[in-house]
């Protein structure tokens, strides 16, 4: 696959002080570098650009657009580690999916492993798969386009989680290149997954902040 990044139109902060910074990536573009030189372009290392002292403390999928938050210096890198680790950063997404979810909200409690032979893709395996849940929550149902908007809130990071247990489910998530059949695929130029919740106390001043950016679909 072609690695075709979004041009770099300046960075789309939301918050930003001497210890962190969140910043809203781009659906298409890379959180780190990928293999080879063709794969630089990515948001860290624009990111870089303005605030060299910035770090990575998770990733969102190439594909996946939202918040993501970035330490300014090994030891708030550490710090957040921790948050993360601990499960005290809350994230939530939105999505829109095909078919109509039978529940209004639920859980989707199904283990998670790398697909070697069909890598990146990830797959579900009772056996030696990894923990993973995912909370979700049905905002809206189209008829007209057999579409739902859903909210999705994930207790674990495991790669591709969302959308695993979206398709595992039987509601794909529509732009999938991945996931979705044909037909959901084509009803969108990118995947329609974005991080649009953000919440987590600063480690440093601990005030909790929030922040919230939604999705251009």
């Amino acid at each position: 696959m072609i690695y075709r990044p979004p041009a770099d139109t300046g960075l789309d902060l939301y918050y930003l002080d001497e210890y962190l910074l969140v910043v809203n990536k781009p659906a298409g573009l890379l959180s780190v570098p990928g293999r080879g030189e063709d794969k630089q372009d990515c948001l860290i290392n624009r990111v870089m650009q303005a605030y060299p002292d910035a770090l990575i403390v998770h990733r969102l999928d190439m594909d996946t657009s939202g918040l993501l938050l970035m330490a300014r210096g090994k030891a708030m890198q550490s710090a957040l580690s921790i948050l993360f680790q601990q499960r005290t950063v809350h994230k939530r997404y939105l999505a829109v999916v095909g078919g109509q979810l039978k529940q209004e909200e639920g859980e989707i409690n199904l283990p998670l492993l790398l697909d070697w032979p069909n890598r990146p893709k990830h797959k579900v395996d009772f056996e030696q798969g990894k923990p993973s849940l995912t909370r979700y929550r049905l905002l809206s149902y189209d008829a007209n386009t057999d579409l739902s908007r859903v909210e999705l809130e994930p207790f674990t990071g495991r790669s591709h989680q969302l959308r695993v247990h979206l398709m595992s489910l039987g509601h794909p998530i529509v732009g999938d290149e991945l996931y979705a059949p044909a037909e959901l695929k084509a009803k969108a130029d990118r995947l329609l997954l974005h991080a649009w919740q953000l919440g987590f106390q600063h480690p440093v001043t601990q005030v909790d902040l929030k922040f919230e950016c939604l999705p251009a679909f």
